[in-house]
C-alpha cells in the first residue's frame, strides 16, 4: 500500500469521528432533545417498530441516553484511533437503524433533515459502508492509539538491553507522533465546541435576557403540535358512497393560492414554503391524523398522483372543476372521487340565470358514477338551485361571521361577482347561509369558515358544525395541522346544532 494511503485513511477516520463525536455532544447540550419525533416519522416498512418504541417513555428514554453516548464514544473511539474496528461495527448498526427509520426512497423522507437530493443514496449509507470498510482493515492502515497498543504488546520486556540506536529511538519517537496525529485536532475539536457554545449562549442570552422591550410583533417563542399530541383520529360521515373525514384539507395554500389581499408577497411566499416534498408530508401527516379527502383545483392533480404513487396514500381527491367539460374530464383522469361545480363560477353562472349548465354538469359528473356538488360563496346561488329544481349530492357553501377586523373595510358587502371584490369576505350574509342551508337535507361542505386567516381556528372550526355544516373544509399548513384536528375533537364532544347530521 502506497505510504500517503495510511494519512488518507486516518484522516477520512478522524471526520467521521469528529461527525459522529459533534452530534451526540449536541443531544448532550441540549436537555430538549428527543427522539421521538424522529422515530414516529418513519414511514417505511420498520415503522410500526419504531412507532410502539416512540409511544413508550421509557423505551425513548433508554433510546434517547444510548443514541447520545453511542454517538460520543463510538466518535471519541474514531477521532483517537482507539478500539477502531469495535466501533465502527456499532457505528455502522446505528447508521443502518438510521437508514431503516428514513431510508432516501421517494415517500419516505418526510421529517429527516435532508441537505441534497437523493434517491436510494445518502451521506447515512455512504458512512455505513465506510466504517465496515474500516471494521475490514488491519490496524495497520490507519495512525492512532490502537498502533500504539500493539506495538506494546510486542515488545518483550525481559530481552536484555539492546545498545543505544539513534536510529532506531528517532523512527520509535517519529512512529508515536504519527500514532497521536488526532491528538491536535481533538483539541481544535474542543475549541469548535467550546466557540460554538460561547456563541449560541451569547445568542441566546442577547435575543432573550436582556431585551429592554418587546414589540407587539415578537414572538420570543414558536411551537407547534406535533402527531404525539394528538388526541384522537377525525370522524366520518358519507357523501354519496364516499366515506368523508369531518374535517378535510383545503387545497388553496397548497396550491399557493393565498387571499393574501394586500399582501402582495404572500403568494410567492406560500408557493416558495410548498415544495412537492412538503405537500407530500403535509397530506401524508393529515393521513396519520385520520383526514382523508382533499379539496383542490385539477391543476393539483400532478402532485396528488404523485402522492398516491410515492407514498401509497389513500388522500381522497374530491375536485372543484366541474364547471365545464374539460375540467370535469381532467379531474376524472387526475383520479377524482367527488367534483362539484366551482363556487366562484356558480356565483356568476347563476347571476346570468344559465342554471342549465350547472344541471347539464352535474349530470355528466354523475355519469361517471361521481357525486357530484354545487359550490357558492352567495347564498343567493343556493336558493337559485334549489328553485330551479337541481338537486346535487353535495353543497360546498362558504360560512364565517364578519367579526374580524377586514370585514370592516367592506361596508357595502360587495359579492364576489362585482368587480371591486375585495377579497376579504366570503359569505356575505352568514345568518342567511345558516338559516336556509338548515333547510336542505343534502350533505354541506362548509368552506373559508376562517375567511381566509382572518379567524382563529378555535372560533372558526365550532362556529362551522354548531351551524350546521356536517363538514368543514379548512386549509392548513403541515404545523397546523395536529393542533386544528384537536380543536375539530373538542368541538364534535361538545356541538351545539338543531340541524340534523347530513351524510
Amino acid at each position: 500500500m502506497k505510504k500517503y494511503a495510511v494519512y488518507v485513511l486516518t484522516g477520512l477516520r478522524i471526520l467521521v469521528g469528529w461527525h459522529f463525536l459533534y452530534e451526540g455532544i449536541v443531544k448532550l447540550m441540549n436537555p430538549a432533545w428527543s427522539s421521538k419525533i424522529f422515530l414516529m416519522g418513519s414511514n417505511w416498512v420498520f415503522s410500526n417498530i419504531f412507532h410502539s418504541m416512540a409511544a413508550s417513555p421509557g423505551v425513548i428514554h433508554a433510546v434517547d441516553f444510548l443514541n447520545t453516548w453511542g454517538l460520543i464514544l463510538i466518535g471519541l473511539s474514531l477521532f483517537i484511533g482507539l478500539l477502531v474496528r469495535w466501533s465502527s461495527a456499532a457505528g455502522a448498526l446505528l447508521l443502518l437503524f438510521y437508514f431503516m427509520a428514513y431510508p432516501p426512497i421517494p415517500g419516505h423522507t418526510f421529517g429527516a433533515v435532508v441537505e441534497g437530493n437523493y434517491i436510494w443514496v445518502n451521506k447515512t449509507l455512504i458512512e455505513l459502508l465506510i466504517l465496515l470498510v474500516f471494521t475490514a482493515l488491519p490496524l495497520d492502515f490507519f495512525f492512532g492509539a490502537d498502533r500504539i497498543i500493539k506495538r506494546w504488546k510486542e515488545e518483550k520486556p525481559h530481552q536484555p538491553i539492546p545498545s543505544e540506536n539513534k536510529e532506531g529511538t528517532s523512527l520509535q519517537r517519529r512512529e508515536l507522533l504519527r500514532d497521536m496525529i488526532s491528538v491536535p485536532l481533538l483539541g481544535a475539536f474542543a475549541y469548535a465546541v467550546y466557540k460554538k457554545k460561547r456563541w449560541d449562549s451569547f445568542e441566546k442570552k442577547f435575543l432573550a435576557d436582556q431585551t429592554d422591550a418587546t414589540s407587539g410583533a415578537t414572538m420570543k417563542t414558536f411551537s407547534f403540535s406535533t402527531l404525539g399530541d394528538l388526541k384522537g383520529q377525525i370522524p366520518k360521515g358519507k357523501i354519496g358512497n364516499l366515506e368523508i373525514s369531518r374535517m378535510i384539507m383545503g387545497g388553496n395554500l397548497i396550491g399557493g393560492w393565498s387571499h393574501a389581499r394586500d399582501l402582495i408577497y404572500t403568494d410567492k411566499l406560500v408557493k416558495t414554503y410548498h415544495s412537492d416534498e412538503r405537500i407530500m408530508m403535509t397530506m401524508q401527516l393529515a393521513e396519520k391524523c385520520g383526514i382523508n379527502a382533499l379539496i383542490t383545483n385539477p391543476q393539483l392533480c400532478r402532485i396528488i398522483n404523485k402522492y398516491w404513487h410515492e407514498t401509497g396514500g389513500k388522500m381522497q381527491f374530491i375536485s372543484d372543476g366541474g364547471n365545464s367539460k374539460e375540467s370535469i374530464e381532467k379531474s376524472l383522469e387526475g383520479g377524482a372521487s367527488a367534483i362539484y361545480f366551482h363556487g366562484g363560477v356558480a356565483d356568476r353562472t347563476t347571476n346570468d340565470g344559465k342554471f342549465e349548465d350547472i344541471a347539464k354538469n352535474l349530470a355528466l359528473i354523475r355519469s361517471y358514477g361521481k357525486p357530484a356538488g354545487i359550490g357558492a360563496h352567495r347564498i343567493e346561488t343556493v336558493k337559485g338551485c334549489v328553485e330551479h329544481g337541481i338537486k346535487p349530492d353535495f353543497w360546498v357553501k362558504t360560512m364565517h361571521h364578519h367579526n374580524y377586523w377586514s370585514a370592516k373595510v367592506d361596508l357595502e358587502r360587495q359579492s364576489t361577482i362585482d368587480k371591486d371584490f375585495k377579497d376579504n369576505i366570503f359569505d356575505f350574509s352568514p345568518e342567511e347561509t345558516i338559516r336556509f342551508m338548515s333547510t336542505l337535507e343534502e350533505p354541506w361542505i362548509g368552506f373559508k369558515l376562517l375567511a381566509a386567516g382572518a379567524i382563529q381556528p378555535t372560533e372558526g372550526i365550532p362556529y362551522g358544525f354548531n351551524n350546521g355544516a356536517d363538514f368543514i373544509c379548512v386549509g392548513m399548513y403541515d404545523f397546523q395541522i395536529v393542533e386544528d384536528c384537536n380543536i375539530v375533537l373538542d368541538s364534535l364532544a361538545k356541538v351545539h346544532r338543531t340541524r340534523p347530521w347530513r351524510g
